[in-house]
């Protein structure tokens, strides 16, 4: 009988007694009047005020989860589950559980994943505070459209629903709120099927204030889409830096630049200097960030990477790191080379920073590729 469940009804719980029954009821009624084949799973999360009793008498199906975390508790509580598909919602009734034709219907079709719009569906009164209303929740939703090209635009609504399978798939790790944004972010990366539902958020019914902390948990979901997109993180911005480094610094070294009145002369080609090192950097970062990520299943494996990967080989970055090194030392040579014919007096500082800046950021950027080469090789070991 259990292989044969369709749908597995899902609620995470911490000390939810005030609502987890109402919750479960709606499922319950639901699944009979729909004529659904299906369950409902309670994941506790340590409830210490009676909602695993609550839960059991009503004919929920708990989950115990030892580790603290919202992600924690749906990880288990999905795992768990037994249907061909899982609707999860909040036990704090602020969603209605026995209203998830939308949801069943969209899965039927053939998505992946089914999540609630709470902007379309309705948000009544006092159910979502201003801040998470007007800034936290639009801010994050378009920042993971744009860094995740995500047809989502509620990107943190707790009711969604999705095959039971593709969890699994996904590899979801977060253990706190950032659970929901990886779940849409993953999707997003392996092109899954997606879709959104209207969906109506009530005010919750507990007494005691809730789980969620506006900032922590807000910055850890903005974190985590940094995270996850590390060609935004590193690599454009490196890119951006090097490139733009190298053209002022190419110009100052002809002749200095006069744009109006000012004029920018070696202390901006320094900085010019700065700026290729550090974009260089990031360039790196991203470079191992994408290899680390890829070996050990945070995201897909890419062509594209790959071919860089096999491009900068330990042996390439060594060599162009040696290269480097000796053009950086040929510099400095040549530069105490000009020191000497003036027996090592004082210089003509504009024209010899020009020689020495150069130089030394060859020599920087040649050390930094040698060790970059090495710790390379790590990963190339650890892949093995």
């Amino acid at each position: 009988m259990n292989q044969n469940l369709e749908l597995s009804i899902v609620m995470p719980c911490l000390n939810e007694a005030e609502t987890l029954g109402r919750c479960i009821e709606k499922a319950n009624a639901y699944l009979e009047r729909s004529g659904i084949l299906g369950e409902v799973v309670v994941a506790d999360n340590g409830s210490t005020d009676g909602s695993i009793g609550i839960a059991e008498s009503l004919g929920a199906r708990v989950v115990h989860v030892s580790e603290k975390g919202y992600g924690n508790a749906l990880k288990a509580g999905i795992g768990g589950a037994r249907g061909r598909f899982c609707i999860m919602g909040d036990s704090d009734d602020s969603y209605d559980f026995s209203e998830l034709d939308p949801f069943v219907s969209k899965l039927r079709e053939g998505y992946d994943i089914v999540v609630g719009n709470r902007f379309r569906g309705g948000i009544k009164p006092g159910a979502m505070p201003f801040l998470h209303k007007y800034l936290g929740n639009p801010v994050l939703s378009f920042l993971g459209k744009f860094l995740f090209r995500a047809r989502i635009n509620d990107f943190h609504c707790g009711l969604r629903g999705f095959r039971q399978d593709i969890v699994e798939r996904l590899n979801l790790r977060s253990p706190g709120m950032e659970f929901a944004s990886e779940m849409i972010v993953k999707s997003s990366i392996y092109r899954l099927k997606m879709c959104e539902v209207p969906t109506v958020l009530s005010k919750d019914g507990r007494s005691r204030p809730p789980h969620l902390r506006t900032w922590r948990d807000g910055w850890r979901h903005f974190r985590f889409l940094l995270i996850y997109s590390p060609k935004w993180l590193f690599l454009y911005p490196g890119l951006a830096l090097f490139f733009a480094g190298m053209l002022l610094g190419g110009i100052i070294l002809k002749m200095p630049l006069r744009i109006n009145n000012v004029l920018f002369d070696t202390n901006t080609l320094l900085y010019a200097m700065g700026a290729s090192v550090v974009g260089f950097q990031l360039f790196i970062f991203w470079l191992f960030t994408r290899k680390y990520a890829t070996q050990v299943g945070l995201l897909p494996e890419s062509y594209s990477i790959s071919r860089w990967g096999q491009f900068f080989s330990l042996e390439n970055l060594l060599r162009l790191g040696v290269l480097c090194l000796i053009a950086g030392l040929w510099g400095t040579y040549n530069a105490l080379a000009s020191w000497q014919a003036v027996n090592f007096g004082k210089l003509d500082y504009p024209t010899s920073l020009k020689q020495v800046i150069p130089s030394v950021f060859l020599i920087i950027q040649g050390v930094q590729l040698c060790f970059s080469s090495f710790f390379m090789g790590v990963l190339d070991i650890i892949r093995k």
